[in-house]
């Protein structure tokens, strides 16, 4: 891969996009948009040579799951797109201004980071997404998607750029690359592309995040793992707690915003968890430390064993969930802050000082109060698409918009001041 003349191609590009209006960024979407509807079947039938390539290597499929782009995931692209559209630009945004005692006029700006690389795992709409918000925030982008949806990805992308060559002068060609080779020395190439790329951000499994965060060179917007929790507070409404349980879980037990483990007030334990088994009918592993898996084997519970320390704290990315037993929310609250990724978190409470005690105490980007953990999504939070959930504590935290693409700058507007 020649990266220095990709990511100076890249550069010219962000230069070019920088200088582009509201309403010409706009302009180019909405032809991306209509470009990757008219190619809807070329890359579904891409997308299906993906999945099937997946399904012979044995890819699991809440694994595949992930992969594979349907209807309603490909509609979804669209309104991502089109909700991009129509937010407020964030080039440009006044953060802050003020008058200095000396007469000078300071003004903080927002302003693009410049050239962008997403290294990400098998979701094909993270690359329309990934564009669109990097292209609405007036940023290049390159990306690199797995091997594992390579077709799917070359599929979108072809789209893009038709709709960029569509848009006339709106659209910023060189503003897009893709890496084809699925070659992993790609990624070592990015990582220490110091000078070239501004910003990497990772999106996917702990063992890609962790690999990116411990070997780049170049600044790294952390997406992180998700091990994230439910617990049951012994004020807790029990049904509604096991329905939110049985949904974080099995929407899509392969999303980061999936619950991983069940804590469990010691007070309501058995009558809650005959609930839970209830609700997962069997579809469900649960990994149980020894008082839960006593109550679940007298419910009749079948799709059981016992819990292991290295549950606790593990990212299953499938049908499985491991529960344990609390004395207390402060129990949980400690327990969970130890074990967590700083992701997403809920607690079920009928009791506001429980409540608000669990949401200014977790360490987490998002914290639920009787709500699933699925909803974590940029989608959901208004910002049609998300470049994903950022789990660590500079520039950006949680679902990552348009702006999370942003820096700012000063502007000083003087007459003639010296110091």
């Amino acid at each position: 891969m020649e990266l220095d003349l990709i990511c100076a191609e890249l550069k010219k590009g962000a230069a070019q996009l920088a200088l582009h209006t509201e309403l010409q960024k706009n302009n180019a979407l909405k032809c991306v948009s209509e470009a990757i509807l008219k190619n809807k079947q070329e890359i579904l039938n891409a997308n299906q040579i993906d999945v099937e390539n997946a399904r012979a290597k044995g890819t699991s499929e809440s694994l595949v799951e992930r992969l594979a782009l349907n209807e309603k995931k490909f509609n979804d692209i669209l309104d991502g797109i089109k909700i991009v559209i129509q937010q407020k630009d964030p080039v440009g945004k006044i953060v802050d201004g003020w008058k200095a005692p000396n007469g000078m006029e300071i003004r903080q700006i927002r302003v693009p980071l410049g050239v962008a690389a997403i290294i990400y795992e098998s979701r094909p709409n993270v690359t329309a997404d990934a564009f669109a918000l990097a292209y609405k925030s007036g940023n290049s982008i390159l990306l690199r998607g797995s091997s594992s949806a390579l077709n799917s990805n070359k599929a979108v992308v072809k789209a893009i750029k038709d709709g960029l060559k569509n848009a006339g002068k709106d659209g910023v060609e060189s503003a897009l690359y893709l890496c084809e080779s699925g070659n992993h020395s790609e990624v070592n190439e990015i990582l220490n592309a110091v000078g070239k790329i501004d910003v990497v951000l990772p999106r996917g499994s702990a063992k890609l995040i962790n690999l990116v965060v411990e070997n780049a060179k170049v600044p790294v917007i952390q997406t992180g793992a998700g091990v994230c929790h439910l617990y049951v507070d012994e004020s807790a409404n029990l049904e509604n707690a096991a329905k939110i349980a049985q949904n974080s879980k099995m929407q899509r037990p392969g999303a980061c915003n999936a619950i991983e483990t069940v804590l469990v007030n010691k007070k309501i334990l058995k009558e809650f968890l005959v609930l839970l088994a209830k609700e997962f009918d069997e579809k469900v592993q649960i990994r149980a430390d020894k008082e839960c898996y006593f109550v679940l084997q007298n419910a009749g519970y079948k799709n059981l064993k016992e819990a292991t320390d290295s549950d606790f704290g593990f990212e299953f990315l499938d049908f499985i969930v491991a529960v344990r037993q609390v004395e207390s929310t402060e129990q949980a609250i400690e327990f969970i802050n130890a074990h967590n990724t700083k992701h997403s978190e809920c607690i079920a409470t009928n009791d506001r000082s429980h409540a608000l005690m669990f949401q200014q105490q977790i360490d987490a980007a998002c914290i639920y109060v009787n709500a699933s953990t699925r909803f974590t999504d940029g989608g959901v939070f208004g910002f049609g698409a998300e470049l994903g959930i950022s789990t660590q504590k500079l520039h950006a935290r949680g679902p990552m918009g348009a702006e999370a693409l942003t820096t700012t700058k000063f502007l000083i507007d003087g007459n003639g001041q010296i110091r």
